[in-house]
């Protein structure tokens, strides 16, 4: 029941081509590596294979050539091994509920192997770079870039506000919180947007690689130690925004407010 009410089916990804190198790759670099490790917690719980961040850390400190060698060849080759899409499913009853006969009194904190949430930064650096090249994502987004925040969100409203009032118009805010976005990413729509938009062969290729064939052991008093197959949008990790914000944008140009002839205009602003 669990399984079933926090990883409902999806769409499968298309099917997995035959590995070829591609030529649009470049080798990853020992600096991309030491900007990716530090923005992860030495605290943060690791999943299955319980390795901490700061084992990483120091194997990249002792060796700096050893991670970007076993990191690679998946990379160039559009490949992400099943080993690294096991996850832990940490099981935790929400607080006050009167009963928990239901999966939705209970809320599941999901593990991932940390060397491949090393791989995940540096993949989402590189398509973060790739999103405003191919207008991957809305020109205002600000969540889930670098150099950008919420307070770049909140300026932005602002200065729409009051480019509308000084034309003299009404203005009304919408906000949207859109339930489970990263759950319902369909994998087939997001890869034929990253094709469509230009992105690199071997990025469109792990993208589907990684999305594809993932599985979660749930962890709780009594539960069975085998892994089992989930089907998700995207998991919880670093690339999940990026994703999500691909896979929601609209194909078309939109226009500032100050090129705008309509008294009615609706912006959106991502966290």
């Amino acid at each position: 029941m669990l399984l079933d009410h926090f990883f409902p089916s999806k769409p499968p990804p298309p099917p997995l081509l035959r590995l070829t190198r591609y030529e649009d790759y470049t080798l990853l670099t020992s600096e991309e590596i030491s900007r990716a490790l530090p923005k992860s917690s030495n605290t943060s719980a690791p999943g299955p294979d319980h390795i901490p961040y700061s084992v990483w850390k120091s194997v990249h400190r002792i060796k700096s050539s050893l991670l970007p060698s076993l990191l690679d060849p998946l990379l160039a080759h559009g490949f992400h091994p099943s080993s690294l899409k096991k996850a832990l499913g940490i099981v935790l009853d929400k607080p006050g509920k009167p009963s928990y006969g239901s999966p939705s009194s209970f809320r599941i904190i999901v593990l991932l192997r940390t060397l491949s949430k090393i791989l995940e930064r540096v993949v989402a650096s590189g398509l973060s770079a790739q999103a405003t090249i191919y207008s991957l994502i809305h020109p205002l987004q600000c969540g889930s870039l670098p150099g950008r925040s919420t307070a770049d969100a909140a300026l932005v409203l602002q200065h729409n506000v009051e480019s509308f009032h000084h034309l003299r118009y009404r203005v009304s805010t919408l906000f949207l919180d859109v339930k489970g976005g990263f759950d319902n990413v369909e994998s087939p729509s997001l890869l034929s947007n990253l094709r469509r938009k230009g992105v690199s062969l071997y990025l469109v290729q792990w993208t589907g690689s990684f999305l594809r064939d993932r599985t979660c052991r749930l962890t709780f008093q009594g539960s069975p130690r085998s892994f089992a197959p989930v089907s998700v949008g995207s998991p919880r990790d670093p690339l999940s925004p990026l994703f999500c914000s691909s896979y929601t944008s609209p194909p078309s140009t939109w226009k500032s407010p100050g090129h705008l002839s309509s008294p009615t205009s609706m912006t959106l602003l991502s966290q």
